[in-house]
């Protein structure tokens, strides 16, 4: 079992940044993959992120490319997502998530292990 909580959410203008933190319990964080997604008012969960287990590889989503920075410290139990020069449409609840298979992918249903989730507001 891996308890996730995400932080470091809250209310930001337009083309500010955040770092939203996820800090980890349980089983040893060094074999997840870990992933980032988020949920606005009214639309599905959709894929953000994504990390390897030793940090070596990453994927985005094409509409964070350039923007949001995902990185984790092994040491600390803790994943981070940088995100820069956000836009009102940034604006959701941002989950994390563990995938014992190691391998950052997009799939949400490859990963067992979810937060509650941090919400993020970007104002015009």
């Amino acid at each position: 079992q891996v308890q996730l909580v995400e932080s470091g959410g809250g209310l930001v203008q337009a083309g500010g940044s955040l770092r939203l933190s996820c800090a980890a319990s349980g089983r040893t964080f060094s074999w997840y993959a870990m992933g980032w997604f988020r949920q606005a008012p009214g639309t599905e969960r959709e894929f953000v992120a994504a990390i390897s287990w030793s940090g070596s590889s990453t994927y985005y989503a094409d509409f964070v490319k350039g923007r949001f920075t995902i990185s984790r410290d092994n040491a600390k139990n803790t994943v981070y997502l940088q995100m820069n020069s956000l836009k009102p449409e940034d604006t959701a609840v941002y989950y994390c998530a563990a995938d014992e298979a190691q391998i950052p992918t997009a799939e949400q249903t490859h990963y067992e292990y979810w937060g509650q989730g941090t919400r993020v507001t970007v104002s015009s």
